[in-house]
């Protein structure tokens, strides 16, 4: 088996970092790594599991990935079961103690934030629920801000001489943050309250805090594959309700989002909770939002 033979090889590989060298950080998803490297600035070498455009609850979890853990200082992941299908085995296979919870390098960016849609009760036949609440939280700039803030301190604490500079790196970011939230508030103001269709519940952060109505979905339930039945209740609702846009994901099903959009009139608009999912925003979280606001805004006030 690939993964036993790398792992035995870590053994002789081994991960030690000489003094003063980068920090070699590991981000599960391309949002964490983002971010990870405007806080990090010249210290840190990041490293991003999951591509842009794959479902971050079903990554493909190559046995290379154990050595990029193995070899790395910091771990960044969302928490709250994001990961919980893929990562537990490569931590195990990369023997790296420095990434064990409870450890300074393992900087789980959901503690401390109060997530959306917490369930009263785990009841699988509701379909693919998460018990600590809705995980797809950094389609919020708001929590961006904390879990930029989350990896200064992690940074920090892992490389306590460079704890200026990570302060430092995450102001800057903050400030262009805050101007950038401004303008996109300002162009979303006129559409508030507008409902519009997904095709999975990915966005009640982005939702919330742009005052838009992001609750009906293709999915009947989530993870469940859309039904005959459940398209019939969309497209009543949406043509009842004259909804015009659908936001669709890289990893999702176009052909039925289409099917749906000619049957309604609507406008599919690419979405993306990740930077370099849609074109343009390889690397940055703040264009990315940028492009969500701008094309989101541009369906909505067409004709």
């Amino acid at each position: 088996m690939k993964i036993l033979k790398i792992s035995l090889l870590l053994w002789l590989a081994g991960a030690a970092c000489s003094a003063g060298a980068k920090l070699n950080v590991v981000a599960t998803t391309a949002d964490f790594g983002a971010l990870a490297q405007v806080v990090g600035g010249d210290f840190v070498n990041v490293t991003v599991l999951a591509k842009p455009t794959e479902d971050p609850h079903f990554v493909d979890a190559k046995p290379s990935y154990i050595l990029k853990l193995n070899r790395a200082d910091v771990l960044i992941e969302g928490g709250a079961e994001l990961e919980s299908g893929w990562l537990p085995p490569l931590l195990d296979g990369s023997r790296n103690t420095k990434l064990a919870a409870g450890q300074p390098g393992r900087v789980a960016v959901s503690e401390g934030l109060a997530l959306l849609e917490v369930p009263a009760e785990l009841d699988r036949s509701k379909g693919d629920l998460h018990a600590m609440g809705n995980p797809h939280f950094m389609t919020d700039p708001e929590n961006a801000r904390h879990a930029a803030k989350r990896m200064a301190e992690g940074f920090a604490a892992v490389d306590p001489a460079h704890k200026t500079a990570f302060e430092q790196n995450l102001q800057a970011w903050l400030k262009r943050l805050d101007e950038k939230e401004s303008v996109w508030q300002k162009k979303i103001a006129p559409f508030a309250g507008i409902r519009i269709a997904a095709f999975h519940n990915s966005w009640p952060y982005f939702a919330r805090r742009f005052g838009l109505k992001m609750d009906l979905f293709l999915e009947p339930k989530p993870g469940i594959p859309p039904s005959p039945a459940q398209l019939a209740n969309v497209l009543e609702t949406m043509k009842r309700e004259h909804i015009k846009v659908i936001v669709i994901e890289p990893y999702q099903n176009r052909h039925m989002a289409e099917t749906v959009a000619r049957q309604t009139g609507a406008r599919i608009v690419d979405f993306a909770q990740y930077p370099g999912g849609v074109q343009g925003t390889a690397g940055d979280y703040l264009a990315l939002l940028d492009k969500l606001v701008t094309s989101l805004v541009a369906a909505l006030a067409a004709p």
